[in-house]
């Protein structure tokens, strides 16, 4: 059983939460629905999965001078320079499977840097601007954390609009059990009234 008294495990705790929830997101799509563009920003679900992975590499890695041991997996700068969203979709090259195999493996790397270090630990956010660059390991992932929360509440919401699949967790919905199409008249009727 985990000491969920601890802070930094308490931080870990959610943080796997948020990880495993996004990826439930995904489960039984075809790589078009994953890839179909659901916004008019774009934003789809593989490319949100792709976002968290470079997100984590990044202030997990880069942060506390931990390099990603295979570059290519990664978004690189340049790639940023001719797209500034290229870390928000799957190229034609990635497929939905290795897209969710990277971030499963981020997740280790990421683990690995949180483990080795106290929540004081000192790191520099290369990419923030250098009055706020200095953080600690305990500063970023309460970022990440929220980050990831961010992007899961996008995707609960995304994958909604597909097939009607909501919720937290597969086989744990947290929603009650309801008459949706009932409830939903209810909110417009009373969103009519105005």
């Amino acid at each position: 059983m985990t000491d969920l008294r601890d802070p930094k495990i308490v931080l870990q705790h959610y943080l796997q939460e948020n990880r495993e929830a996004l990826l439930w997101k995904l489960d039984g799509l075809s790589e078009r629905e994953l890839r179909m563009p659901r916004t008019p920003t774009g934003t789809n679900l593989l490319g949100i999965v792709k976002h968290m992975a470079n997100v984590e590499i990044g202030y997990f890695g880069d942060t506390f001078g931990r390099h990603w041991p295979i570059p290519e997996e990664r978004v690189s700068e340049p790639e940023f320079e001719a797209d500034p969203q290229a870390d928000w979709y799957a190229t034609q090259g990635e497929s939905a499977a290795g897209v969710v195999d990277f971030y499963r493996r981020v997740w280790r790397f990421a683990d690995s840097t949180i483990d080795a270090l106290p929540l004081d630990a000192p790191g520099r956010v290369p990419w923030w601007p250098e009055s706020r660059a200095q953080v600690t390991l305990g500063r970023v992932i309460v970022h990440v954390l929220a980050d990831l929360a961010r992007h899961t509440g996008q995707a609960d919401i995304l994958r909604e609009s597909i097939d009607g699949e909501a919720g937290l967790l597969a086989g744990n919905s947290n929603l009650p059990d309801q008459d949706w199409p009932a409830y939903v008249r209810k909110l417009t009727e009373l969103a009519d009234r105005f």
